[in-house]
């Protein structure tokens, strides 16, 4: 392990962050070399071989005396050859150093952002922050949801702001070396959305070599390509072109999705929302099952906050026609309707399932339509 961190800094020292001063300094020393060796020549009156000679040994101030600038104009030059020698050596060694220095600060940089990865509970890895990257990340942030992006072009993750909760590597996630860095046992889902189907096939079958038992969520851009990925592990394939980035959430955290059926009255909606909030999880669907019917009426919650609460609830207490409706929404349905809830992890569903059972009647969990159609069947009168 430390032999392969020491070949890791030499690489980061080799490459240059700036790469216009190496550029710079080879044109600074082909023209002091083309000086000197041209001057001894006219100057010092050597030969071609004479001169390169002169021109080295007094560059490096060695001076070993066997050629003796005897006239002013050559004494001159000898001291602009050592001078000049000087400062092109004090210019490499001041790049190099400058260099060394910049490398080795990115790799302590991006070695404190492993351990800060190794150390995260419960985090999503998304790997190409593209048009469908950006939606899943927006859908993770409001969830308040531990994230690693990985996006090899930073001009694309300029925008985001690292913090406690997000980590952002600018690398290739192909890199198996990378990804065995970035995917631990805790994380939860894997999402990949570059853009390439190929892409994705190869992140897909390097994450399933890393963790066999990784939830893997990929984009597919060519629904030709969709079984191609199922069979190089992806454990859901999906086409934003057709649901859409949300979705990929959705999918990514079936782990930790249910479906909550409950009979309650609308008195109990404030209690009810205010529970699965402080239970750090989120309703994202509601479905209200009429008697019978196995198509249920859905509605779209998504991330509520308790300001959202009281905004709600606060139009339907000041709206007598609108309270009116949901009550005969509820009544309609006998109370009974479900709720798709998504938390961080599995322990805080439980403990909002306990809660739940407690205060409310919880008829099921994760039922199918056909299975609560049948439970309402005997309201149909």
């Amino acid at each position: 392990m430390i032999k392969i961190k020491i070949i890791e800094a030499i690489k980061h020292m080799i490459n240059s962050p700036k790469p216009q001063y190496i550029k710079n300094g080879v044109i600074i020393a082909i023209c002091f070399i083309i000086y000197g060796v041209v001057g001894s020549i006219l100057i010092m009156h050597l030969n071609l071989v004479d001169s390169l000679y002169y021109f080295v040994i007094t560059m490096a101030t060695v001076g070993y005396g066997d050629i003796v600038p005897k006239t002013l104009i050559q004494r001159i030059f000898a001291i602009t050859l050592a001078l000049g020698g000087f400062g092109l050596i004090a210019y490499i060694f001041g790049v190099l150093l400058e260099n060394f220095q910049y490398n080795m600060s990115v790799y302590s940089k991006g070695e404190k952002m492993y351990k800060k990865i190794k150390n995260m509970e419960n985090y999503y890895v998304i790997c190409g922050y593209g048009r469908v990257g950006k939606v899943v990340v927006s859908e993770l942030e409001k969830r308040n949801q531990n994230i690693v992006i990985i996006e090899k072009n930073d001009k694309l993750t300029e925008e985001i702001n690292p913090d406690k909760k997000t980590v952002v590597l600018n690398k290739d996630a192909t890199d198996d070396e990378l990804l065995s860095k970035v995917i631990y046992k805790q994380c939860k889902s894997v999402i990949v959305t570059t853009g390439s189907d190929v892409t994705n096939l190869f992140i897909v079958l390097a994450i399933r070599e890393l963790q066999p038992d990784a939830w893997v969520v990929s984009r597919c851009s060519k629904t030709e390509n969709v079984k191609r990925l199922y069979k190089s592990g992806a454990s859901k394939v999906v086409s934003p072109e057709v649901i859409g980035g949300l979705d990929l959430f959705f999918e990514a955290s079936k782990p930790h999705l249910i479906r909550l059926t409950l009979k309650h009255n609308v008195d109990d909606i404030e209690r009810e929302i205010k529970m699965v909030i402080d239970n750090n999880c989120t309703i994202e669907n509601i479905d209200y099952h009429f008697p019978g019917v196995k198509t249920p009426l859905s509605r779209k919650i998504g991330v509520m906050t308790e300001e959202d609460i009281s905004k709600f609830l606060y139009i339907y207490e000041n709206d007598p026609e609108k309270m009116d409706a949901l009550r005969n929404l509820y009544n309609s349905v006998n109370e009974i309707h479900s709720h798709w809830v998504s938390g961080t992890d599995k322990e805080f569903i439980n403990k909002l399932i306990e809660k739940i059972e407690k205060t409310d009647k919880l008829i099921g969990i994760n039922l199918t339509d056909e299975e609560i159609a049948e439970i309402t069947s005997k309201y149909i009168k």
